[in-house]
């Protein structure tokens, strides 16, 4: 394109010449001065909209703030239900670790009152006057109640495991003969040598003989299930408590058996009645530990959860 300027002061004519790139970047420019121009007027009409009191900008004004007050209401309530699930899951996790520590509590012996799990326990202390206090933003305070809930899940394993631990050894406790047999203060005989009363030799005696009036209950020495009851030649009325892990108790010289071959007992179960019957001398009860058949001393068992007496820690030095 080619424009060709005349004028009165020019003592000739003059030609501009415009090429492609001229005509574009004119474009260019007036298009930047227009929308610099309107961009401009917009950003003054949002800031001047109260004092110009013009409806349509005041109504656009309040349209906009209006839009971004609902954009952050719901930005801020999606947030909080996120929270609320994490709360409620926690709230879930930390009433499974209250019944959980009171069930710990009560398997480990403990009184109630040492632990109080559904109370808030007390917290204070002075204000820190090296640091000054500083509010949690929304992320810190997702990563504290993402590293809380991540440690609740731990302890609840970690107790899981040591309800787990004291029950085991609750039931082998149950299972292990440590109960006394007969209400008996004394013993007529301990294991080991001894003269055989019948006999006048010197022969292995394979348990305890407590002396007791003829009558007196007998009861399981643990849990098991009754392996034999009848009459032996020697050891007269007996009964034999299968507790499982190879070991056996034997309830001999019974006057009265009260319970069936294949029945299964709990610990302290009334069993039989004391007596004399089979190879004995007096009324008496003959009371018996084996392991895999072999006889144990049955006062390493009694003496776990009973104290000796008198006569008893004589015969046992």
């Amino acid at each position: 394109m080619q424009i060709i300027l005349i004028s009165s002061r020019l003592a000739k004519a003059r030609s501009v010449t415009l090429s492609l790139h001229h005509v574009l970047g004119s474009l260019a420019a007036g298009v930047a001065v227009v929308v610099g121009l309107t961009g401009a007027l917009y950003w003054l009409s949002l800031r001047f909209a109260a004092d110009l009191k013009i409806p349509l900008v005041h109504r656009l004004v309040l349209a906009v703030q209006q839009g971004e007050s609902e954009r952050s209401r719901e930005f801020m309530q999606q947030n909080l239900n996120a929270m609320a699930v994490r709360i409620g899951e926690m709230q879930a996790q930390l009433t499974r670790l209250d019944a959980l520590g009171e069930r710990l509590s009560t398997m480990a012996g403990l009184r109630p009152q040492d632990f109080r799990f559904s109370e808030t326990p007390g917290l204070g202390g002075a204000q820190s006057s090296s640091l000054p206090p500083q509010n949690l933003t929304l992320t810190q305070f997702n990563e504290k109640l993402s590293m809380l809930s991540r440690q609740m899940e731990s302890r609840t394993d970690m107790l899981g495991i040591l309800e787990a631990q004291l029950f085991e050894q609750a039931v082998k406790k149950k299972a292990m003969p440590t109960m006394m047999p007969v209400n008996a203060q004394y013993n007529a005989s301990t294991f080991g040598m001894r003269i055989d009363p019948f006999s006048g030799q010197q022969t292995m005696h394979e348990g305890i003989d407590f002396i007791t009036d003829a009558g007196t209950p007998v009861v399981a020495a643990a849990g098991g299930v009754v392996q034999f009851a009848g009459f032996h030649p020697q050891y007269g009325y007996m009964v034999d408590i299968d507790h499982g892990n190879d070991l056996v108790t034997r309830y001999a010289h019974l006057s009265k058996v009260l319970v069936k071959e294949g029945e299964v007992l709990q610990r302290g179960r009334r069993i039989a009645d004391s007596g004399s019957t089979g190879r004995s001398t007096g009324p008496h009860l003959h009371f018996e530990v084996r392991f895999r058949g072999a006889a144990q001393n049955p006062a390493k068992f009694l003496l776990a959860t009973n104290p000796p007496t008198p006569l008893a820690r004589a015969k046992t030095r």
